[in-house]
């Protein structure tokens, strides 16, 4: 028998583009190790992002307008909703698809071969099974434990030096966000690093900043760590989520994008348009950006950052498909720094190869 669809990878994007590929009537086949396994990490988005499909169930707690912090405190105009991890894995249910647990050992246009030795076959088969961790590859990386609702204001990330990092050390930021049920998630994060801080040097400075902030840890709470490659996705039609290049490499986020595009994959439209691949260029040059600037610099970065009109705010971190937004927020944000961070931030964005600049010009000639 020959599926509609075959999707490896049971994550939240492939579990996605399986329930949607259903609500399309799709005949699915899902395949994973461990389907049944639950999700353990805190997924979030801000809450325009998310598709009108989605069960309000799965949105565990929102924030009218989160804090940013550089080096002076910004009030994003935006509401940001934090997913209830296992609402959103219920809410994607899978009835009626043919859900197997095996490994992918080989993928064709048409077929996947299994560890088991069985081979399927499908009109489309998707990869969805996320981004092989590697040292070539920038990661970021997270410590968190859950605490009582109120210990700590949300804050989206707060880049203030009360850690205990050495100034000149790779720099992480505090990120609270409640979880809904009287819970609050307390995550010191490595935004992008090639290698990323370990969870043991985040524990420290999570400790320490909050020790600092008058908050003391009983080291019963729960905790939560976070390791994943931001970039390495490669965009195409056979693939989906993270592997298929959907992970914002400088922000990491990639649920809600998956979410909002199940529909168009299912229905067989590609993920990739032009201007979508010189979006997605973009980032990759935000994200040498970031991992070129000194320590110190990096809070006034995202002070001009979160210092830009809000409609530019969200172009770059949400407009996957808004290409003359993310150039103006860009153009923007670049002309607001210092000299010295423009020259390093043109030094280590300009390294776009050659090929790649010929896409984005035009990309842009015809956007």
């Amino acid at each position: 028998m020959t599926a509609d669809i075959i999707v490896c990878g049971l994550g939240p994007a492939g579990r996605a583009l399986a329930h949607r590929s259903l609500a399309h009537g799709l005949s699915v086949t899902a395949i994973d190790p461990f389907p049944d396994r639950l999700w353990s990490a805190t997924y979030a988005a801000w809450e325009d992002e998310l598709p009108a499909w989605l069960d309000p169930a799965a949105v565990g707690a929102t924030v009218d307008e989160p804090t940013a912090w550089g080096t002076l405190g910004h009030r994003i105009a935006r509401r940001y909703a934090v997913l209830d991890t296992p609402r959103l894995q219920d809410s994607l249910e899978l009835a009626g698809a043919d859900v197997i647990a095996d490994r992918v050992v080989g993928l064709e246009r048409h077929s996947v071969s299994l560890a088991s030795g069985t081979v399927l076959n499908g009109a489309r088969v998707i990869d969805a099974r996320g981004i092989a961790r590697s040292a070539a590859l920038a990661e970021q990386t997270a410590y968190g434990v859950v605490v009582a609702d109120g210990r700590v204001d949300p804050l989206f990330m707060d880049w203030r030096p009360d850690n205990g990092a050495h100034p000149e050390a790779p720099p992480s930021f505090l990120y609270a966000v409640p979880l809904g049920g009287g819970a609050m998630l307390l995550e010191e994060t490595c935004l992008a690093g090639r290698p990323a801080l370990d969870g043991a040097v985040l524990r420290d400075r999570l400790e320490h900043r909050l020790r600092s902030r008058g908050i003391e840890l009983t080291g019963n709470e729960p905790v939560e760590r976070v390791r994943f490659p931001i970039e390495g996705g490669r965009p195409g039609a056979r693939r989906f989520g993270a592997a298929g290049g959907f992970t914002h490499p400088a922000t990491g986020y990639s649920v809600a994008a998956a979410l909002t595009a199940a529909d168009a994959v299912a229905a067989g439209d590609s993920p990739w348009s032009a201007a979508e691949r010189a979006v997605h260029l973009l980032r990759a040059a935000g994200l040498r950006a970031l991992l070129a600037l000194p320590p110190a610099e990096i809070p006034v970065f995202f002070d001009v950052f979160f210092s830009l009109p809000p409609e530019l705010q969200r172009a770059y971190l949400s407009g996957r498909t808004d290409l003359g937004g993310t150039l103006g927020a860009m153009r923007t944000l670049f002309a607001g720094l210092p000299p010295g961070m423009r020259r390093r931030i043109a030094a280590a964005t300009l390294r776009i190869p050659v090929r790649s600049r010929i896409r984005i010009r035009s990309a842009i000639m015809g956007a």
